[in-house]
């Protein structure tokens, strides 16, 4: 039987769907499947809202399709399947000496995802998005054809696919081209930021190839904005051992993540760092992937999950990011997890989210006032010329997106071509009503 019935959710867990869904074992049953019943594809489920959502629809989900296809030396063109994770592409490239360009925070990610939400990196700020490192891909469109598409052959529908959250139709496949590194490992410098605009000037001054910051999105007055700035680049040495991976059992009780415990908590971590700093060498997967190894960490936050507020403005805007910080910081809402990134100019797609600037994302309970405050923030995002990422969105209306996303009417010209019957349409979609004329 082709399709079989199934609740879901994203990583959030604060969304759920119900809804059919088929798992195709090989490349020949996709195919077929897109020419005779063509529906949205789904990955891992690592984007947090509903863009991985199709409730009371059908759902393709592409976990079976994980295959390396083909790697040329010369080049670094790898070729894969679009269920393949970048996990396993570091896994077992990184010792080769060869990584992907872009990794996202999670090695949980599919490379078909990687492109729908042209996911970027602790990079973005020299090497761009995900995206732009896609030599070609193999698209099934929902009226069973197949198109190879490329950025120089056919660039509208390139464009239209890359961030385009799956609306042109199902990556069956695509080729990436890597980078070399020195090994599987990487030097990480951690240093302290004192306050918000000590880690601004902090990140535009750093000069590494990756660099991230995670932010106290608890501290309050001269603290607001204090936190911790990664700075990592590829190394050799000796490997050191591996930190064992911990899973969380079952939902956390409320109280594990209320506003005393965060606080004290974000304090600890904050002040586990030396005020002089500190270099340490960790595996690739212990600085791109941290909390992989914290199996179903979405868990510490209840049964009711959480919601990821993540928002990009321009350099320009900082004033306005500190406003954000303010007004999260009063709630008393934010979790451990908070993180303020500098931002390039690189973007592959109509719909990628990054634009030169910084970028805040910060794991919010979900409870009543977790979406008024989240609301309020995707306004000021939007007054301050910004954008919110759908990856991570749950609860964004549509009056924004327009100003937001500029390229949106011609995306959704793109995309009626070659779905003029709205036969990818999700959860998401729908929501911000994405594929609605203007």
């Amino acid at each position: 039987m082709r399709w079989k019935t199934a609740e879901y959710s994203g990583w959030g867990r604060a969304i759920r769907a119900n809804g059919q869904m088929a798992r195709p074992e090989k490349r020949a049953a996709l195919t077929a499947l897109m020419a005779e019943e063509p529906a949205p594809a789904i990955g891992m489920r690592r984007s947090y809202g509903d863009a991985c959502l199709n409730d009371g629809g059908r759902a393709v989900h592409m976990i079976r399709l994980d295959k390396f296809l083909g790697f040329d030396a010369e080049t670094g063109i790898l070729t894969a399947e679009a269920g393949l994770t970048l996990g396993e592409i570091t896994r077992v490239m990184a010792p080769r000496g060869w990584l992907p360009a872009v990794l996202p925070g999670t090695g949980f990610a599919t490379v078909g995802g990687a492109i729908a939400n042209d996911v970027h990196g602790k990079n973005h700020h020299n090497a761009g998005t995900f995206a732009q490192h896609v030599v070609a891909m193999t698209l099934l469109t929902p009226d069973g054809a197949e198109h190879r598409v490329t950025p120089e052959t056919t660039p509208d529908l390139f464009r239209a696919t890359v961030g385009g959250v799956g609306q042109t139709g199902i990556i069956a496949s695509a080729e990436m081209r890597l980078k070399r590194v020195k090994s599987d490992l990487v030097t990480v410098t951690e240093r302290r930021a004192n306050g918000f605009d000590e880690f601004i000037a902090m990140l535009d001054s750093s000069d590494t190839t990756y660099s991230v910051g995670w932010i106290d999105a608890t501290a309050r007055g001269a603290d607001l904005g204090r936190g911790l700035l990664e700075e990592a680049e590829t190394a050799g040495g000796l490997v050191p051992t591996p930190k064992s991976s911990r899973t969380v059992p079952m939902n956390a009780p409320r109280f594990a993540l209320s506003a005393p415990v965060v606080k004290l908590f974000n304090a600890m971590w904050y002040r586990r760092v030396p005020k002089s700093g500190h270099t340490v060498v960790k595996p690739i997967n212990d600085f791109f992937f941290q909390l992989d190894r914290i199996h179903d960490w979405n868990r510490l936050y209840g049964k009711n999950g959480f919601h990821q507020f993540q928002c990009v403005v321009p350099l320009s805007a900082a004033a306005q990011l500190r406003d954000m910080l303010e007004r999260i910081s009063a709630s008393g809402l934010a979790s451990p997890l908070a993180v303020l990134k500098r931002t390039g100019e690189g973007r592959a797609g109509m719909m990628s989210f990054p634009m030169e600037g910084y970028t805040l994302a910060v794991d919010l309970r979900a409870q009543p006032e977790c979406e008024a405050l989240i609301k309020r923030l995707e306004d000021m995002t939007a007054d301050a010329g910004g954008r919110i990422y759908f990856a991570k969105d749950a609860l964004c209306g549509a009056d924004r997106i327009q100003q937001m996303y500029p390229d949106l009417d011609a995306w959704r010209a793109e995309v009626a071509k070659h779905d003029p019957e709205g036969r990818m349409i999700t959860d998401l979609v729908r929501r911000l009503k994405l594929r609605e004329p203007a």
